[in-house]
């Protein structure tokens, strides 16, 4: 299949990738960066564009892999090719595509990434939405060239999954950031917190989240609670998530006892 990127970040990149490794022929990269789009287009075989008005109909779909607010300003400048057009995003609901064409779908991996990082493909949940059953088939079957992980999710199910992922993974990842600084702070490196923080996150690939929470919020350890609020009384910021976080861990799972 022919595919023109409309976009050159960690998105766009890995998703490019993954497109020219399963022999897909990447026709264009677009960025309002030249930059940036000619090094995305060399690595992927394609021609490097800055403007729109330089993209030309030489494809089948126009993948859209920019920031949100940006996606909507883009589509009246693609639909005029008459050819499909697929956004990346989670949150950016598929009408915004269909008040310009039917051709519309989205194209979301429900994935974090990063330039520096490859990482397997063949492994990422793709979340697929089609305006049509034939756009739907279409845009599944060239999901399941790239992934074996290919979901039909509507708009509604995609954005949900976007919200349970901020939880999972940016606010995860914000909590390691302070708990780095806070160590930084006491002179101790925070690596001496990543075989813990592996350890948890290799316990969900078997059991629920709620079967293996651990910590003195969940024994309800109110005496070690309040001597870590004690630590924390210079920094205000850190003692409210903190009390907040314990306050909500306690509250779920109601519990005054156990070894956990």
């Amino acid at each position: 299949m022919r595919i023109t990127i409309i976009g050159s970040g960690n998105v766009a990149t890995h998703v490019s990738a993954a497109f020219k490794n399963a022999g897909h022929r990447i026709a264009q990269v677009y960025s309002r960066d030249m930059q940036n789009a000619a090094l995305l287009a060399y690595h992927v075989g394609a021609e490097a564009v800055n403007d729109l008005k330089n993209i030309t109909a030489d494809t089948d779909i126009f993948i859209i892999a920019v920031k949100d607010d940006a996606i909507a300003e883009i589509i009246p400048q693609l639909s005029r090719f008459k050819k499909l057009i697929a956004h990346t995003s989670g949150a950016v609901d598929m009408q915004v595509i269909q008040n310009f064409t039917e051709q519309a779908g989205v194209f979301y991996p429900l994935q974090t990434f990063s330039k520096t990082k490859e990482l397997n493909f063949r492994e990422v949940p793709l979340c697929i939405e089609g305006a049509t059953e034939d756009v739907t088939k279409e845009l599944e079957g060239l999901a399941r060239s790239i992934s074996n992980n290919v979901y039909r999710v509507s708009s509604a199910q995609r954005k949900i999954l976007h919200l349970a992922a901020v939880f999972a993974c940016n606010f995860t990842n914000h909590l390691y950031t302070l708990s780095q600084q806070l160590l930084e702070q006491n002179n101790m490196s925070f690596d001496t917190l990543r075989p813990l923080i592996i350890e948890t996150a290799d316990k969900i690939k078997e059991h629920s989240p709620a079967d293996v929470q651990t910590g003195p919020a969940v024994r309800n350890d109110e005496q070690t609670i309040q001597k870590h609020l004690q630590m924390l009384n210079n920094n205000p910021k850190l003692r409210e998530i903190y009390t907040l976080l314990s306050q909500d861990i306690i509250k779920n799972y109601n519990t005054g006892n156990g070894d956990k």
